[in-house]
């Protein structure tokens, strides 16, 4: 898990975020994301829908501190499919196919991390603009409810838990057969 400075603003912590992940902010104009796949490249359409979208999942690396591996990633997707992507549609889809692969490498820290975005709220129903940036890590924390420990799952937790997840598994069968169909 990464850290982030709580007096740090969000630009701050957003440019630390690029720097460590390796990433850069230059990538939002690209038209083609290449994602890391061991030996398989993946290239991800970077539609104004998922640029729009990835912009906020940024800022959710640094508020939350969950990092750019493949568990982080799923653990960033449960928490925010938990704490809902609004009319971000790109990011409902891309958490799902996310928190598939999650689930496989480690489940346990996927229930975790959506027991967390479900007692918390997100950035997606924000503007992204200067006034958010501005604001710092710790009291974007604070606003959004990720100082607060989520406590013990309920059963209602474990159940939305299970619901989203037979969701995430269909959506990742379905993104292959129809990436993997013959034409």
């Amino acid at each position: 898990m990464a850290s982030y400075d709580d007096a740090l603003s969000l630009r701050e912590g957003g440019a630390l975020y690029f720097q460590m992940s390796g990433f850069d902010e230059k990538m939002y104009a690209d038209r083609w994301i290449k994602l890391r796949a061991a030996p398989v490249p993946l290239y991800v359409l970077n539609t104004k829908s998922r640029v729009r979208a990835v912009r906020f999942h940024d800022l959710h690396h640094v508020v939350t501190g969950y990092d750019t591996t493949w568990t982080g990633e799923g653990e960033i997707a449960a928490f925010e499919i938990a704490s809902g992507c609004a009319d971000h549609y790109a990011a409902w889809y891309l958490n799902l196919c996310a928190l598939a692969i999650g689930l496989f490498l480690a489940p346990g820290a996927m229930l975790r991390a959506f027991r967390r975005g479900s007692h918390a709220k997100n950035l997606y129903r924000n503007t992204f603009d200067d006034s958010l940036l501005v604001a710092t890590v710790g009291s974007m924390r604070r606003c959004l409810g990720l100082d607060v420990d989520p406590g013990t799952a309920t059963a209602v937790d474990l159940a939305r838990f299970v619901a989203w997840s037979g969701a995430a598994a269909s959506a990742l069968v379905l993104t292959a057969a129809v990436t993997l169909a013959p034409f």
